[in-house]
């Protein structure tokens, strides 16, 4: 039996360590597509967009699939989710976010006919946008493509 991929243990990783911790794991991230980012913002769209940005330059997804960025999006929607406790705002509540994120593309089953999936990581801050009165937070979204 092969070993399957977890895609979202690794965007987890990807999202929330350093460059010298990641040394550990490079293996694992030879066997999936995968990009990084940052986004921080009182506003959801432009974090959504800097994902959304950073997966079509880096080839994770294709800009003219409308099923890769539909998946996409809705991977990100279930992460920011867990960023925010369940209520997607952010500046219209008062609180901003300043976030690492990793999306990571890959075959997490070993049937083939399950085909690709993609999952979203956010690592970071939220809070009120004061300096200092933010604390950790960390969302995960997975979706079939």
């Amino acid at each position: 039996m092969t070993q399957t991929v977890k895609i979202g243990k690794l965007a987890m990783l990807l999202a929330s360590l350093n460059e010298t911790e990641m040394e550990l794991f490079g293996p694992a991230f030879e066997q999936v597509d995968y990009c990084q980012g940052k986004a921080g913002s009182m506003e959801v769209q432009k974090v959504i967009a800097a994902v959304e940005t950073a997966a079509k330059r880096n080839g994770i997804i294709a800009e003219n699939i409308y099923r890769e960025t539909h998946a996409l999006y809705h991977a990100i929607l279930e992460s920011l989710q867990g960023v925010t406790r369940g209520q997607i705002g952010v500046g219209n509540m008062m609180r901003t976010v300043g976030l690492r994120f990793a999306v990571v593309r890959g075959k997490p089953y070993d049937r083939s006919g399950e085909g690709e999936w993609i999952a979203v990581a956010f690592y970071g801050t939220i809070g009120a946008p004061v300096k200092g009165l933010e604390h950790e937070t960390f969302g995960l979204g997975i979706n079939h493509i």
